[in-house]
């Protein structure tokens, strides 16, 4: 799945609004291959920058070294994020999306306990590898960090949602899934469309707000250059391996 989202000026920090223009937008591209999947972002004035997050779910508790059947990431390059107790932004902190208070109705599942994720029963893990280039020079470092971080903070407050609202979702076929999919992708964009008019963006400059590519099979992917099996080779790139993991329960 493609899709276009322009992104608030105001939240990039001082340094970044000093080369960054007012006005610009953010391509996301997906491939969905459960259990791993691909996402990655590009940004329409930066052609020398981009965020890959490749994901791969397990049902274990982190304890697979080598996830991505490359080479065994170093224990100092892997960060552990538990949806239970690790802090996140004030801003985005919600009660009832508070996994040491939260309980599931469908499920009865809850509220988490400390030690959870060596005892919790079913239990998943959401292995993240990101990796993210900045090619500017006097902004790279910095502008990386600032991305690393950011991204731990989304993923941390994403997955502790998911379980959270577990009854929203929690039984649903695969059918309904897709529909709620559909559904989401138009409210998302009738957001962008609408976001656009208020700001007087001149309709000549506006982008195809999204597409969908459905992906199926491995010969799908095989097409886009994109394969499952064998994954580069981390010491011939120059862009770092971050591998994240978060714990999570499954379905």
């Amino acid at each position: 799945m493609n899709a276009v989202v322009r992104v608030a000026y105001s939240k990039l920090p001082s340094w970044a609004k000093a080369f960054i223009p007012r006005f610009f937008y953010v391509t996301e591209k997906a491939w969905n291959f459960y259990p791993y999947t691909i996402t990655e972002y590009s940004v329409s004035f930066l052609p020398k920058f981009s965020i890959r997050i490749e994901t791969r779910f397990e049902n274990n508790n982190g304890s697979n070294d080598n996830v991505f059947g490359d080479t065994p990431t170093p224990a100092e390059d892997v960060s552990v994020l538990d949806i239970l107790s690790d802090p996140i932004p004030e801003k985005h902190y919600k009660e009832s999306e508070d996994l040491s208070c939260w309980q599931s109705s469908k499920t009865g599942r809850g509220p988490l306990e400390k030690g959870w994720i060596e005892d919790h029963r079913p239990i998943m893990c959401s292995y993240k590898r990101v990796q993210c280039s900045f090619e500017v020079y006097g902004f790279q470092t910095r502008t990386e960090e600032f991305i690393h971080k950011n991204i731990r903070d989304i993923l941390l407050v994403g997955h502790r949602q998911a379980v959270a609202w577990v009854d929203e979702w929690h039984g649903l076929s695969l059918e309904e899934v897709r529909e709620y999919e559909r559904a989401m992708q138009e409210k998302t964009n009738s957001k962008v469309k609408s976001s656009q008019n208020n700001t007087g963006t001149p309709a000549a400059s506006r982008p195809v707000l999204s597409r969908s590519i459905s992906v199926t099979d491995e010969r799908s992917l095989k097409k886009m250059g994109v394969t499952t099996a064998a994954m580069s080779d981390p010491s011939a790139s120059s862009v770092p391996h971050n591998p994240i993991r978060l714990n999570s329960t499954p379905e």
